[in-house]
């Protein structure tokens, strides 16, 4: 490239040169950085790596892959400011070693002549999660400027029969010290650092433990605003002193059974700033060994709601039953935004008729998904579908997404709901 009267780009100064690579995604920034040794030098100022986006374990990942993780993180972990650590799915899922369909499977109980073994390429996947992981969280232990840092695990891993419980993660990590590393590293992390304001962990096998947020330093505690802790092979992460310290918090995820009456009261205490977002996770496997005895009341909500009223709450359900359901969802829940999605269990017509007429006003997102192909007619024996109706009474609705459910629906729709999908 030239530019005007002859002077070449290699003339322009180090700040333009800095500015054009800012554009660049880090995956070509990479690759830009051995045209020459200027550019190299260019390319590795600090101001261009504030934010990391990153994908580890699954599959595929090649030794190439490893070392560029390796050399970015020794480069830059030092001082990046936001870090989002993605788990990608392995190619192989754990429940391909049993054939057959998840309808007609007979789960056995844990034991030594039973448990389910893992694959040897889903085993590679996790054995290079692990190691991954561990170099980040090497690389990132003494930066005291993170301000964002987003963990995001396998969702659809983590729903496979008790495939990433102890007996099976022992046999990729012995001794699970690398696990124990990796957590002891978090621990370290979250004492040095200085001016946290975002905390996400959701589904990243076992890496948040309930003493990881014992260890926040005091002035992250002050100025950290969104915290989202979800785990569903522990016990609550959170205690009632640790959310006491967060005084800046505005937007929490947690598991539902981890949402007590105790939790619920101190985020109403008028005390403290008020709560502007809280997303909860009901997940029917973490209900067979976590109650939901002792959750936020009736009476919780109303003090909480006092306290904020701006407050919108965002529920995730992953094969619950309507009767589990119906008994969370109490009528001064401020629902904004609802997610049901289930293989085996079904949502009944008082489900949505429960959901229309209690949460009519707030209402804005409603999911709806179903992976049985037998989906069944929600309207039977009756004059009105339970989803028109629900549509017609929630005024704020925005969003409509139903997935599975073949019957057309007329009326305020006018066009079958295949439309939404």
């Amino acid at each position: 490239m030239a530019l005007y009267g002859g002077v070449g780009a290699m003339a322009l100064p180090s700040e333009l040169i800095v500015h054009i690579f800012s554009f660049l995604s880090d995956r070509d920034k990479l690759r830009a950085s051995a045209v020459c040794s200027r550019w190299r030098e260019c390319l590795f100022y600090p101001a261009l790596w504030t934010e990391l986006k990153l994908r580890i374990g699954g599959g595929s990942s090649s030794s190439e892959e490893t070392s560029r993780l390796e050399f970015l993180m020794r480069k830059f972990g030092a001082f990046v400011r936001e870090l989002q650590l993605e788990l990608a799915p392995a190619e192989v899922s754990p429940s391909s070693l049993n054939n057959e369909p998840p309808s007609t499977r007979v789960d056995l109980p844990p034991g030594p002549d039973n448990d389910p073994q893992p694959s040897e390429r889903w085993r590679d996947a996790m054995a290079t999660y692990l190691d991954q992981a561990l170099c980040v969280f090497t690389n990132i232990r003494n930066n005291r400027n993170l301000q964002k840092l987003r963990l995001y695990g396998d969702t659809c891993a983590l729903q496979q029969e008790g495939l990433l419980d102890n007996s099976n993660l022992h046999q990729i990590d012995q001794g699970h010290k690398k696990i124990n590393e990796i957590q002891r590293l978090l621990r370290e992390f979250l004492s040095h650092s200085r001016q946290l304001r975002w905390l996400s962990c959701s589904f990243m096998l076992g890496l948040v433990t309930p003493s990881s947020l014992a260890c926040l330093s005091n002035p992250s505690s002050e100025t950290l605003q969104h915290l989202s802790l979800l785990d569903h092979q522990f016990g609550p992460l959170i205690s009632p002193s640790e959310l006491d310290r967060l005084s800046a918090l505005h937007s929490l995820a947690l598991d539902f059974s981890d949402l007590t009456s105790e939790l619920c009261g101190l985020l109403a205490s008028p005390h403290r700033p008020p709560l502007h977002r809280l997303s909860l996770l009901l997940n029917g496997a973490t209900l067979e060994f976590k109650s939901l005895e002792g959750t936020a009341t009736e009476d919780d909500w109303k003090a909480l709601v006092r306290v904020s009223a701006n407050l919108r709450v965002y529920i995730m359900v992953v094969e619950v039953s309507s009767t589990d359901l119906l008994g969370v969802l109490k009528p001064s829940l401020p629902l904004e935004r609802i997610h049901l999605d289930s293989y085996n269990t079904l949502v009944t017509d008082t489900t949505l008729e429960l959901i229309a007429q209690q949460y009519n006003k707030t209402l804005t997102h409603f999911l709806l998904l179903r992976d049985d192909p037998d989906f069944p007619d929600l309207s039977v024996n009756r004059n009105e579908d339970p989803l028109v109706l629900l549509a017609w009474r929630c005024t704020q609705l925005a969003v409509l997404i139903i997935h599975g459910h073949r019957k057309s629906l007329p009326g305020c729709f006018g066009r079958r709901h295949d439309s939404f999908c």
